[in-house]
């Protein structure tokens, strides 16, 4: 029965990829799953994490990101592509989701400053982090297939889309231990990727694969506590996983230091 509602979720999300352009509804979605639209709704969330509109919202931003460095077009253009009517809309959430203007990503070449990424990893975001003591998460980062190189990313997100910048986080030269101390009172999910698998010491380019993915939570931090132990098993990004939009942390950007430096 659950492959069954897997397969269902999975037309949905290759209809959403197929028509990202159009504007469609939540009806038109449940259609395409075969469900009712309220049952189609909460069979989506459990099976993904997240609800059919936040998971249409960060395929259309990964999308643009694919765009503007693989292509020549307008970021008007590519605003239209991936499902928004106002440009305004479309650069304001991407801003917000990834940390920098489309125009400045293009620049970048999909590698957010690295400026960015050190401010982002030393300070805490959102409501939780206002008062209380700050906790401490650890845990080991593992893969069925054994040691695996890094860079490999740990972070704190509010929720299982790895958007914005995370609470905290860590990176870890191969898998094995991780500690992601000064934690904010919470509850976080804890959300791993590593670098992009063509990565052979050069930085991977953004229309690379995807990478391999963990998550665990919600997390409960306690002020001023070390929650239990979290683990983390790596594998490679399903159609049913959230995609990762990484922010001003984007593992890349670990991948193209460390490459400057060599």
């Amino acid at each position: 029965m659950e492959e069954v509602v897997e397969q269902a979720v999975g037309r949905v999300i290759e209809f959403m990829r197929s028509s990202m352009g159009e504007q469609f509804t939540i009806d038109d979605m449940a259609r395409a799953a075969m469900y009712s639209k309220f049952h189609f709704s909460r069979v989506f969330q459990r099976v993904t994490g997240v609800s059919p509109g936040r998971f249409l919202s960060a395929m259309r931003l990964q999308e643009a990101k694919r765009l503007l460095v693989s292509t020549t077009f307008t970021v008007t253009d590519i605003s239209h592509r991936v499902g928004y009517t106002s440009v305004g809309t479309f650069s304001s959430r991407f801003r917000a989701s990834v940390g920098v203007s489309p125009t400045t990503y293009r620049q970048l070449g999909g590698f957010p400053p690295r400026t960015s990424a050190l401010v982002a990893a030393s300070s805490p975001v959102g409501p939780a982090a206002e008062g209380g003591g700050l906790g401490e998460v650890r845990g080991r980062v593992g893969a069925p297939c054994g040691d695996v190189p890094g860079p490999i990313f740990v972070g704190l997100f509010p929720d299982l889309i790895p958007q914005g910048a995370p609470a905290r986080c860590t990176v870890l030269d191969r898998t094995g231990p991780y500690t992601i101390t000064d934690v904010p009172p919470g509850t976080w999910h804890v959300l791993s990727t590593t670098a992009y698998p063509s990565f052979a010491g050069k930085p991977a380019r953004a229309t690379a694969e995807p990478p391999s993915v963990a998550s665990a939570g919600p997390v409960t931090v306690p002020p001023g506590e070390l929650v239990e132990r979290i683990d983390l098993d790596l594998r490679p990004r399903g159609v049913l996983d959230p995609p990762v939009l990484l922010a001003l942390v984007d593992i890349r950007t670990i991948v193209l230091a460390a490459t400057a430096a060599g």
